[in-house]
């Protein structure tokens, strides 16, 4: 059954999906009224990214965002991260307010940005390398788990460029878990990689993520990529990035990439596809309206 009655039902459906009351899993990440403006410098004026996001993330929640392109993801992102300011509303993480970035996030990029110089091992942990706050021997036990629980046992010692695209994202990830975030912010992390790459990942990704039990933001074009992955998925507007609506996927876990072929999920796709169809369309009418001005 598809949810589309807003932030607050899915909240509370979202908790009813994975047999859980609501009482039992708090609202991790907050979003009140975020808007985002950026200052476009050759037009000396102010462009409006995102408008007004109200979102809750739950505790060990998988919630995904899609859209058009250039509609605010990567930037509502950013800001959860503490990359990018807001220029009003709240961003709060454990109710406390998001101000820069910090221990508590963790962001996987689409390209893996591994450091050349050092092995698996030492990329996995350089983020506990940089924080101090474990002795050598204890972070290369705790960077050795991570090792296996990605899958790559026995390249501990081997280089970025010995690593195929998958495998060097599977390093990036368990980066990211090295520094036990309470929250891991994905951004369309497997965008470059093959199609089939990308499936296996995908299938990866949940298996590490169930594993890790961690609140989970992921960012993708993919509609396919979202319904699989999250619990709900949140379908932006046209720029400037409101949210158009919420769809809780009531699929059960744990999923195989079968399930992509069942009709539940041919469903979901249908109904987030031609919402977002909806939004390019009117997007380019109203382009196309200026210009003919």
């Amino acid at each position: 059954m598809i949810d589309t009655q807003g932030q607050e039902d899915s909240v509370e459906a979202a908790g009813e999906t994975n047999g859980l009351g609501v009482s039992s899993r708090r609202a991790k990440l907050q979003a009140r009224k975020v808007t985002i403006y950026y200052w476009l410098a050759r037009a000396a004026r102010p462009f409006l990214a995102v408008d007004e996001i109200d979102l809750d993330v739950l505790e060990g929640e998988f919630v995904a965002i899609v859209g058009p392109s250039g509609c605010g993801k990567t930037t509502l992102l950013n800001a959860i991260d503490g990359l990018q300011k807001i220029t009003s509303g709240t961003l709060t993480l454990n109710g406390q307010s998001i101000e820069k970035p910090g221990p508590d996030r963790a962001m996987v990029f689409q390209q893996a940005s591994l450091l050349p110089w050092r092995t698996v091992l030492g990329n996995v942990t350089y983020g506990l390398d940089l924080r101090g706050t474990m002795s050598r021997n204890a972070a290369k036990a705790r960077a050795r788990e991570l090792i296996e629980l990605v899958g790559l046992n026995g390249f501990e010692e081997h280089y970025p460029t010995e690593l195929s695209g998958g495998m060097q994202q599977r390093v990036n990830l368990a980066r990211a878990l090295a520094v036990d975030p309470d929250v891991l912010l994905l951004d369309e992390p497997f965008a470059a990689l093959d199609a089939q790459t990308r499936e296996f990942m995908q299938e990866e990704l949940l298996r590490v993520w169930a594993a890790a039990a961690k609140t989970a933001l992921f960012i993708t074009h993919d509609i396919k990529e979202a319904i699989y992955l999250a619990d709900r998925v949140v379908v932006f507007t046209a720029r400037p990035g409101r949210i158009k609506e919420t769809v809780t996927i009531d699929l059960a876990r744990p999923r195989k990439l079968q399930i992509k072929r069942e009709p539940n999920f041919l469903a979901y796709e249908d109904r987030i596809w031609a919402s977002i169809e909806e939004e390019v369309k009117a997007a380019t009418s109203s382009q196309r309206a200026v210009s003919e001005k």
